[in-house]
């Protein structure tokens, strides 16, 4: 196969294609776990934070590791 002969050849450019899809899903995918992380950390503290608190109001909290009740 001479050098003009593979210039021409266009069986690669599909994988090519395809690699430059995977590139923009997977970097799509990475920002979506990077957003939806946080919130999803956040959605569970606020969770923690209001099963933690005592409905009466005391100093008392009904959670085992001591954390304080919340405000």
């Amino acid at each position: 196969m001479t050098f003009i002969n593979m210039l021409r050849d266009e069986s690669g450019a599909s994988a090519a294609e395809y690699a430059l899809i995977l590139a923009i899903v997977g970097t799509g995918i990475a920002a979506a776990a990077l957003f939806l992380g946080g919130e999803v950390s956040r959605a569970m503290n606020g969770a923690g934070d209001r099963i933690c608190a005592d409905p009466d109001g005391a100093d008392e909290s009904i959670c085992r590791d001591g954390a304080t009740p919340a405000a």
